[in-house]
């Protein structure tokens, strides 16, 4: 087996967090409970994933809160938040707060654009200012200055018994440095590392460097690396979707590779007018993994990874996956666990 050039350094998973529309208590427990066995198998992140007007977790911050009172190690992140659905003023009251409870723990990873399928939920988003709406680079940057304490309101002082603050409170010094931009083209590497971000990867990126992922993925990492001030120390993680079966039962391994299977066409060429190209899933035993990603160049980028768990699968079969990401995969990619 190959030797990498550097261990990998943290290792961290995704979920998005789906429930049953008529017991979404359940679902959001089972997710909490997943962080919680994550911080106990010594993984160094878990990640939320953005799900609106879905059976998935529409607000992040909210169930990180929950979980950050229930553990106390694990950096907990959202991988991402479009901010085209928050006000920058807004969200950045709700990350400090979520940091503050936390103890300093919180990863916020976001994105810009247009919000999906924005024609049919604009004016229910924003009934008066649907067509004025500014949904690129400058949102993240209002973002990033409040968080940085910058003026938010020309009024400051004493009114009555109440006090106010020009800036956004709780002011956390040191949190717009752990904002994570979640991009998939070469423009958007540039700008994060211009903008001295970190940069979130997935296992979708846009084709503008021939056809096939993995080239195009690591194109954006060097674009990334080349505008950022701290260069090659600049921070990436990548997350593609990683299903090690070494303690899986039978019934687990065909239904994980019927999953990859059904996943599969869409890898072949890029997909939509957006030409997306999506990576594909991998799913064996820790050597075989291990083999494939060492052969990936863009995993020789970096050396941290938050793998994103299948969507529809269940409770114990992410209990068995995580316990192999650690116990098995992580080992073999020279990353030792997290002590609680």
């Amino acid at each position: 087996m190959p030797t990498p050039d550097r261990p990998l350094r943290s290792l961290g998973f995704l979920t998005i967090g789906l429930f049953d529309e008529h017991r979404p208590a359940e679902g959001h427990e089972a997710t909490l409970r997943l962080i919680e066995l994550g911080e106990q198998l010594g993984f160094d992140s878990a990640w939320l994933r953005h799900r609106h007007l879905q059976y998935g977790i529409s607000s992040p911050l909210t169930v990180l809160a929950a979980a950050g009172q229930r553990t106390r190690r694990i950096a907990l992140g959202t991988a991402v938040t479009p901010l085209g659905w928050e006000n920058p003023l807004r969200y950045a009251e709700d990350l400090a707060t979520v940091d503050v409870l936390s103890g300093g723990r919180l990863n916020p990873g976001v994105s810009i654009g247009v919000p999906a399928h924005y024609e049919d939920v604009k004016d229910a988003l924003y009934p008066d200012s649907a067509d004025r709406e500014d949904f690129g680079y400058g949102r993240i940057e209002r973002l990033l200055g409040l968080l940085r304490g910058d003026t938010a309101s020309a009024f400051q002082g004493a009114e009555g018994i109440e006090s106010y603050s020009p800036r956004v409170q709780p002011h956390v010094p040191g949190l717009a440095g752990r904002v994570w931009y979640g991009g998939g083209s070469l423009r958007s590497a540039r700008w994060a590392g211009k903008h001295g971000l970190r940069l979130l990867t997935s296992n979708v990126v846009r084709a503008e460097t021939g056809t096939e992922f993995d080239p195009n993925q690591h194109a954006q990492i060097r674009a990334f690396r080349a505008e950022h001030p701290e260069g090659e120390r600049a921070r990436v993680s990548q997350g593609l979707v990683v299903i090690p079966t070494d303690s899986a039962t039978p019934a687990q391994r065909a239904k994980y590779r019927a999953y990859a299977a059904a996943r599969h066409a869409r890898t072949h060429t890029p997909q939509g007018p957006a030409r997306l190209l999506f990576a594909p899933d991998l799913v064996g035993g820790a050597d075989q993994l291990a083999e494939l990603l060492y052969a990936n160049a863009s995993f020789r980028e970096v050396d941290e990874v938050a793998f994103a768990l299948p969507f529809t699968f269940e409770p114990e079969d992410y209990t068995q996956i995580l316990t192999d990401l650690a116990t098995r995969l992580g080992p073999l990619l020279g990353w030792k666990p997290a002590v609680n």
